[in-house]
């Protein structure tokens, strides 16, 4: 024990969290100015010494929107529900852009941050999360996109718009408990980030984003539902758009699968915690 009294009073002692899932909600809390720190980083740096800025934001679900309509709207002549498919389209590339980037990012957090992981105690969780949030910027900028094409298309707001803000919730929910699983992977096998991009690919034509859901059959749609963001691409386009949902039980489906995925994640994040210092 130490001699100087004034040392041992400083002494902080560190105990891995107890429990299958502790939330540490007070520590969160006591370090929250350090998670905005985080976000605004993060978004400084995706911005920093870049050419044209937030019109990335902007560029790529347009460009986009514009193959999928020539492609999927023109030449496959896909349904579109009644609505025009480049605002068909945009408006599941939202949430689609949304996930995919936060995703990317969430998942190479604790990798590309290893000089923070391993000398400098904080909640770990931080960099996945605060990678989702910084993602929100982009969301922003889009959405103003889709709102002068509702204006051109003649497609007013309805009031299934005050839905959207629990439905970015949902989508962001999703990424962060793929990301959990994905980041602590990515500390002991770094090959996650090779993986990822083929599993996004994948992702995205399982999900209604070029395609509507009408086209899967009904007695399939709950299943099909375990996809949680088919269930977040057709609530925003019934937000966005007014369009019908095609079944209820899909969007429900898809609110719980993500439940047991973010718990899991959650846990899973927790008990690898404690060694990402020693692995990274």
């Amino acid at each position: 024990m130490s001699s100087n009294p004034t040392a041992a009073m400083n002494e902080v002692l560190l105990e891995p969290p107890r429990g299958w899932l502790n939330l540490r909600l007070r520590e969160a809390w006591e370090y929250r100015e350090l998670l905005y720190f985080f976000v605004w980083r993060d978004i400084k740096v995706r911005y920093k010494q870049t050419l044209l800025g937030a019109t990335w934001a902007v560029i790529q679900p347009v460009t986009t929107m514009i193959i999928f309509s020539v492609v999927f709207g023109m030449l496959a002549k896909l349904p579109s529900d009644g609505i025009p498919y480049p605002i068909f389209s945009y408006a599941a590339l939202l949430p689609w852009q949304l996930f995919s980037k936060a995703l990317s990012d969430a998942s190479a957090s604790l990798v590309s941050n290893q000089q923070l992981v391993t000398k400098i105690y904080f909640p770990k969780i931080f960099l996945p999360v605060s990678s989702i949030l910084s993602g929100l910027v982009d969301f922003l900028i889009s959405i103003v996109i889709l709102f002068g094409l509702m204006w051109y298309y003649g497609i007013p707001l309805t009031r299934n718009i005050v839905v959207l803000p629990a439905l970015v919730l949902f989508a962001l929910a999703t990424a962060l408990a793929v990301a959990l699983w994905l980041a602590s992977f990515n500390v002991r096998y770094r090959d996650v980030k090779y993986v990822l991009p083929f599993l996004t690919q994948i992702w995205l034509y399982a999900t209604p984003v070029a395609y509507s859901s009408t086209m899967i059959p009904e007695q399939w749609r709950g299943l099909y539902g375990l996809n949680p963001m088919a269930g977040v691409v057709e609530g925003f386009r019934w937000a966005l758009l007014g369009s019908q949902v095609t079944s209820s039980s899909l969007i429900g489906v898809s609110i719980l699968a993500v439940v047991p995925m973010l718990v899991g994640g959650v846990i899973y994040f927790q008990r690898m915690e404690r060694t990402f210092a020693d692995i990274i």
